[in-house]
């Protein structure tokens, strides 16, 4: 299981630059999103002796949403499954009843692909550019699904806006020239709370971001626990794809750092050991978007406090690895 201590409350934003206009970096911080917990309204009726008719009574209903995958030991994919298969801890207590459950094998997408742009991945930079585009070229159909591009050195940088359009969005990812320190922490707090959290909330939708990057940060105003707070608001899972390729020491620091962020998530970290291995990752990414379950359920002794509460899914079978993200933030009043 993840960490399951709160991450602390996040500091003044980055004040990202960009090449189209985009939402204030400067905005409130916003509360938890409704597809991590959501307050809905259920009707029941409640006849009063003697009325032949119903009073409608609202009752308010809390209900929590997560999307997950199952893998066997083999790391295969594991798609067969029913609700039967599992049971659902929330804040350390077992949940009663698993109210929904279904295969999620085509959602539609919302994808954030955040390249680091830095001095210290120039040598690799080109391949990483055309494996990026050959996975959204894979991965997002027309009408259906939506990507953005950002890069980053000392700060992120839009260079495309949400859009379904290969074209857009490949000559977005060719903007992108390698310079300056590397603001990584900055980049995913902006990703999630200026463009995932501020898009059109769809319940049935799948928002990813994909993390290239060596890891290394020294140019951020928040901090990592900071950062993946907010893509836990934003109900994004993250994946990161380290470009350190096998290395040592303190880049092995810092791909411990990624395994955090994807771990915190629900998303995977990638360690290629070459740079060939880079397009295997975008294609693994493709593949864990189109393999994954879904479940809602209310929580146990839940309150609208604002806190963070830890989840952990379960499967019944023995030899199930079951990756979710660890947690999410209660709404506030």
């Amino acid at each position: 299981m993840q960490q399951k201590t709160a991450p602390p409350k996040p500091a003044p934003s980055p004040q990202p630059s960009q090449t189209q206009a985009a939402p204030s970096a400067a905005a409130e911080q916003p509360s938890a999103p409704a597809a991590t917990a959501t307050n809905k309204s259920a009707t029941e009726d409640k006849p009063e002796a003697g009325d032949q008719g119903g009073i409608k009574i609202v009752v308010p209903v809390n209900e929590v949403n997560v999307v997950f995958t199952v893998t066997d030991r083999h790391n295969h994919y594991v798609k067969d499954l029913a609700k039967t298969d599992f049971k659902v801890v929330d804040d350390e207590r077992p949940v009663d009843q698993i109210r929904s459950f279904r295969r999620e094998t085509d959602l539609p997408l919302q994808v954030g692909l955040l390249i680091d742009a830095s001095n210290s991945i120039r040598d690799r930079f080109k391949f990483e550019q055309e494996s990026a585009i050959e996975f959204l070229n894979d991965t997002i159909r027309r009408r259906y699904d939506q990507a953005f591009v950002i890069g980053f050195d000392e700060k992120p940088e839009l260079t495309q806006d949400f859009t379904d359009n290969m074209e857009a969005l490949s000559n977005g990812v060719r903007m992108l020239h390698p310079g300056g320190g590397t603001a990584l922490y900055d980049a995913l707090y902006y990703a999630s709370r200026d463009k995932l959290l501020k898009s059109s909330q769809v319940d049935s939708v799948r928002r990813a971001i994909i993390l290239v990057t060596d890891g290394e940060d020294n140019a951020s105003h928040v901090t990592r626990e900071e950062a993946i707070e907010m893509a836990l608001r934003a109900d994004a899972i993250v994946y990161t794809i380290s470009t350190n390729f096998g290395g040592s020491g303190e880049s092995d620091k810092h791909d411990k750092i990624l395994d955090r962020i994807a771990e915190a998530t629900g998303g995977r970290s990638f360690r290629p050991f070459q740079l060939s291995d880079v397009a295997n990752a975008f294609s693994e990414i493709q593949d864990d978007l189109r393999s994954q379950y879904a479940l809602s359920y209310h929580p146990a002794n839940f309150a609208k406090d604002g806190r963070y509460r830890t989840i952990e899914i379960m499967a019944n079978r023995k030899g199930l690895k079951v990756r979710s993200r660890s947690g999410y933030y209660a709404p506030a009043e």
